[in-house]
């Protein structure tokens, strides 16, 4: 059942919704007294809030403790009008929108009918939410994974001992490196490698900007009008404002800001200054991912799956084209790793992300088989990136 409650003492006001209401409005002075009405509904998620503006710290600290306490709970401020200073305040405490004291029936029943149709869609998503599209690793898989993981680490570890010996002499540092990866069902793992740069060599990306092949003159370009057009930052202060948990931002001023870093995402170096000698030759010839065999056994990744993606990448493929490739086991090889990799890797990233959804749609056991033998005569790279 629908529940409508008003936060607020102005008597003019609350007649006239108990009008548009014919009578279903329950009424409470204080935030605390909608509290108590709110843990008696049946179903608090079905539930809006009309909250009368007052003062602008009371409205926030009432308002921030509601969105808190009941976060699915529809809020909507009462109020004739909210200045450019006090809207994005309103919006990070949580509200959802405005009302006019004084509004029309047609506009209130439009606004009321959108919040109902939104509460109960979001209700039935919760209700079933077991139904959503997981991944699940077939046993079939996870035994074949146990099993060539652990041979493998057996035959290899003679070579898995010289390789971790050169890496400690050459340079000071961990000989096994840890980045946060993303596997299937958007899983985020310790991803294993053997170090092949010098310490803290992530840190100093910055420094090798130069050396990027996806940064171009335009993007540079673009990344300074941002920052320094002050004339373009009043009109900016005009615009719809995006609310974060811990950002305000110009809906326009973020769009640009994406764009670039979804241009940037991807970092390629030529002849990069950051590799060791021992890193130079185990990329080579990937010994440097040997060590995602225990990956494997933990059960973080398949021998053959979709590449795990680090944060930055994964983040831009959440649309529903693109989120097919997280419905497959991340894999130490796969599909577009053999297809041209013994070609310096001519695959384009849209080539990639669409073998990666073939393969989530379509492996078995005699794909991975055929993949695992490419895999044999294709792990030599031919260029020196």
């Amino acid at each position: 059942m629908q529940h409508i409650i008003y936060i607020g003492k102005n008597k003019q006001t609350i007649a006239h919704f108990i009008q548009l209401l014919k009578g279903e409005l329950k009424i409470a002075e204080s935030c605390y007294e909608a509290t108590k009405l709110l843990s008696k509904c049946d179903n608090p998620r079905l539930t809006i809030i009309l909250y009368e503006k007052e003062t602008l710290k009371k409205d926030l600290s009432d308002i921030t403790y509601l969105h808190n306490k009941f976060c699915l709970t529809y809020i909507v401020l009462i109020t004739e009008s909210v200045s450019k200073e006090e809207s994005p305040l309103y919006l990070k405490s949580g509200i959802c929108d405005t009302l006019h004291p004084n509004e029309t029936k047609e506009n209130f029943d439009q606004t009321i009918n959108f919040i109902v149709k939104r509460q109960r869609h979001f209700n039935a998503v919760l209700r079933n939410h077991n139904a959503i599209k997981q991944f699940h690793l077939p046993v079939w898989k996870r035994i074949f994974d146990i099993i060539f993981a652990s041979l493998a680490l057996i035959c290899l570890f003679p070579l898995l001992l010289l390789v971790a010996i050169a890496i400690r002499l050459e340079s000071k540092g961990p000989i096994v490196y840890k980045s946060k990866r993303v596997g299937s069902n958007y899983k985020i793992f310790d991803f294993l490698k053997f170090r092949s740069m010098y310490t803290n060599a992530d840190k100093r990306l910055k420094e090798f900007n130069n050396l990027n092949q996806y940064i171009s003159d335009e993007e540079d370009s673009g990344a300074t009008d941002i920052s320094a057009n002050n004339n373009e930052e009043k009109v900016v202060k005009e615009e719809m404002l995006l609310v974060s948990d811990d950002y305000v931002i110009p809906e326009k001023e973020y769009i640009a800001k994406k764009s670039i870093e979804k241009k940037n995402a991807f970092v390629k170096l030529e002849n990069d200054p950051r590799i060791t000698k021992v890193g130079q030759f185990i990329r080579k010839f990937s010994i440097d991912e040997l060590p995602q065999l225990i990956n494997i056994i933990k059960g973080d990744m398949s021998v053959v799956g979709n590449r795990p993606l680090p944060l930055y990448e994964a983040e831009l493929l959440t649309s529903d084209e693109y989120i097919d490739r997280f419905m497959a086991p991340a894999g130490l090889t796969g599909l577009w790793q053999v297809e041209k990799r013994g070609e310096a890797g001519k695959l384009s990233s849209e080539e990639r992300k669409m073998l990666d959804i073939k393969y989530a749609n379509d492996y078995s056991f005699a794909l991975d088989m055929k993949i695992i033998l490419k895999t044999v005569t294709a792990f030599v790279q031919k260029e020196n990136v």
